[in-house]
């Protein structure tokens, strides 16, 4: 079996797999990182998100041989310490999870929307999350965190939360 160096959250990890394993299976199995989740299986519900040079990637349909050379982030990778990246905290102040089970994937799908489009709209949060589901209905409260995150990593005056919730 092949052995991979994989940059994640800015370390190297040397893993042992198949070219065909997912990165996803990788993480979870043998890094432990379970916070990105499996859902469909088939890169079609976005609980696996992760970043790939900076760009969002379904986890669960990447082949782990092909991520070699890319730095990934995961939604472990975020925090810096015990502060959490203003998207998970936008996220956790306008409460925009209920199940949670859809959550890292709709943060990993934010950072990288934020990343390319500081300033999106609510049609552009839409459409960059639209292929990410939330079996419990919570997307009024995740383009709110969406929004309040916009804000704060632009400097911008930050709404509270409460006002976000609005």
């Amino acid at each position: 079996m092949p052995t991979y160096t994989l940059r994640i959250n800015g370390k190297a990890h040397d893993v042992e797999a198949e070219p065909d394993d997912t990165l996803l299976s990788v993480l979870r199995d043998d890094l432990d990182m379970t916070g990105s989740r499996y859902g469909c299986g088939e890169g079609q519900c976005g609980s696996c998100t992760v970043l790939v040079d900076n760009r969002a990637m379904r986890s669960c349909v990447a082949k782990v041989s092909a991520v070699t050379k890319a730095q990934i982030v995961t939604i472990e990778g975020l925090a810096t310490g015990d502060t959490l990246h203003p998207v998970q905290q936008a996220f956790l102040e306008v409460e925009a999870f209920q199940c949670g089970y859809c959550t890292s994937g709709m943060v990993m799908a934010t950072v990288a929307l934020l990343r390319t489009n500081p300033s999106p709209t609510e049609a552009d949060i839409v459409k960059a999350l639209d292929r990410n589901v939330c079996r419990c209905g919570t997307y009024p409260r995740i383009v709110k965190a969406v929004k309040l995150a916009a804000e704060r990593l632009r400097g911008a005056t930050p709404a509270t939360a409460q006002e976000a919730r609005r």
